[in-house]
């Protein structure tokens, strides 16, 4: 009688699908973040060109003016 007991509470207990749960939540958190900043990296990366595009540009047509790197 005790181990049908158990047994049955064994099959009610929800503590481990809980678990399993927040460990499904955390990775999907976590993939959204990786996929977030990479995306944001290579925005800000593309920015940077830009801007030292523009830059360049604006030092080629002053007079005596050297070229630089960004």
């Amino acid at each position: 009688m005790n181990i049908a007991k158990e047994l049955l509470r064994l099959v009610n207990d929800e503590d481990g699908l809980t678990t399993v749960e927040y460990a499904v939540a955390g990775a999907l958190v976590a993939a959204a973040v990786v996929v977030a900043f990479t995306n944001l990296g290579t925005n800000v990366g593309e920015t940077i060109t830009g801007l030292c595009n523009t830059l360049d540009g604006a030092q080629g047509s002053m007079a005596n003016a050297t070229q630089g790197n960004c």
